[in-house]
């Protein structure tokens, strides 16, 4: 494999020191380097030469420095990995940077040894990232069939236009359902092509299948997510129910997917979902020349945050006040009051469950001991942990076990 690098500092001496340390590379070609002095120089650099393969940048420069390059550089068509270099004592301005997207750091004056080691290690990171683009690239067109925006039976109408449905932008209630496997990304940079392709391939096959038998519109698949809407473009009465009964169905295929690639010694994460119902701008957004139906609106930001939550929460769904209350019937525990990130007004959320669970002896006691949460009550905590010691893989009565244990009360949740 041959890298070329960009090398960004204003120090005269910076050239010749790293083509020296670079010489036997340079001659039998692994490596090529190009040099800039500034951030704005390496920014023009970048933009005429699409080879660069990695960026190896000084953090305090003239013009523009190596933070805001770094900054500037993830907005680039070309994902680049990136080394800053700072002096010993700077370790503020490293850490700003590894946490605005820097790979790797090194420190001056400069070791030799450690220059190497750090490139050679960035390299096979950017090996292992083109394995990963390359494998996804093949399953994506492997699955290019799966793709497809509509139910078949709803795709029908759609052609036919036989109930007048438009595609052009308007306000609709839709409910909206986003899945997302935990730690596939570096799930996927682990295990080879072949298998990622198989993994993905089958699990957005079973997924989409169980979405268009609930006659969903898939609005996107982006690697392993779904977003999903129900209530668009044809008239669903009944979207939120819908969203409930396919996200449960989806829940009980992903545990079964993860339990078959268990078995063959690969660790799927869990799926997490997100359903919110409420009103939203939907259409056809893209700009002529492509086809991209989706939704915009805050009940849609709020299905998202939900689906993230599950994570801190302990749970699989989780689905908000709203479409509890729009599902006739509906079985499930409640979460808490959720105070998700950019809202200051807090959300009941619910964990649902499907119609035999709900109605067992484990969800009653369950629903007891939030009872004496939600009113404050001091057996609170004794409820919880009992509800733990009976169901020790219950997560969400583990979460409300660390709450209380740590002091908080009630049940309002504040969620990063």
């Amino acid at each position: 494999m041959s890298a070329r690098i960009l090398i960004v500092d204003d120090e005269p001496d910076m050239e010749a020191l790293v083509t020296q340390i670079f010489r036997r590379q340079l001659r039998d070609g692994t490596v090529s380097l190009v040099f800039a002095r500034d951030g704005v120089d390496a920014l023009a650099v970048v933009a005429a030469d699409s080879d660069i393969d990695m960026v190896v940048s000084d953090i305090n420069m003239p013009r523009m420095d190596g933070l805001t390059l770094l900054d500037k550089l993830q907005d680039t068509a070309n994902q680049l990995s990136t080394i800053v270099v700072s002096a010993y004592g700077d370790m503020t301005n490293i850490r700003i940077a590894m946490n605005r997207g820097a790979f790797d750091f090194l420190t001056k004056p400069i070791d030799r040894a450690d220059l190497e080691a750090t490139i050679a290690r960035t390299l096979r990171h950017l090996e292992s990232l083109r394995e990963v683009r390359r494998a996804r690239a093949e399953a994506e067109r492997a699955h290019a069939a799966l793709s497809r925006y509509f139910s078949p039976n709803l795709a029908e109408r759609l052609a036919s236009d036989a109930d007048g449905i438009s595609l052009a932008g308007q306000r609709r209630d839709v409910a909206a359902l986003f899945t997302d496997i935990e730690g596939f990304t570096v799930l996927a940079e682990t295990i080879d092509p072949a298998t990622l392709s198989e993994l993905l391939n089958g699990y957005l096959a079973g997924m989409s299948a169980i979405v268009f038998a609930h006659e969903g519109t898939i609005a996107k698949i982006n690697g392993d997510a779904l977003y999903v809407l129900f209530g668009a473009p044809g008239d669903q009465p009944d979207h939120a129910a819908r969203a409930v009964a396919c996200a449960l169905e989806l829940d009980t295929f992903a545990q079964s997917c993860r339990a078959i690639w268990r078995d063959k010694g690969v660790a799927l994460g869990v799926t997490r979902i997100g359903v919110n119902a409420g009103p939203a701008i939907v259409g056809n957004f893209g700009g002529g020349r492509f086809f991209d139906y989706t939704a915009y609106g805050d009940a849609i930001n709020i299905a998202a945050r939900l689906e993230a939550a599950n994570k801190e929460l302990g749970t699989r769904i989780c689905v908000s006040d709203n479409v509890a209350r729009q599902t006739p019937d509906f079985h499930g525990r409640p979460i808490g009051d959720l105070l998700l990130r950019g809202r200051t007004e807090p959300l009941r959320a619910y964990e649902p469950l499907p119609s035999q669970e709900g109605a067992d002896s484990a969800a009653d006691r369950y629903l007891r001991a939030f009872a004496k949460l939600e009113t404050g009550a001091p057996d609170a905590l004794g409820a919880f942990a009992t509800e733990v010691g009976r169901s020790p893989n219950d997560r969400l009565a583990s979460f409300h076990l660390k709450r209380l244990l740590n002091g908080a009360t009630g049940a309002r949740i504040r969620l990063d």
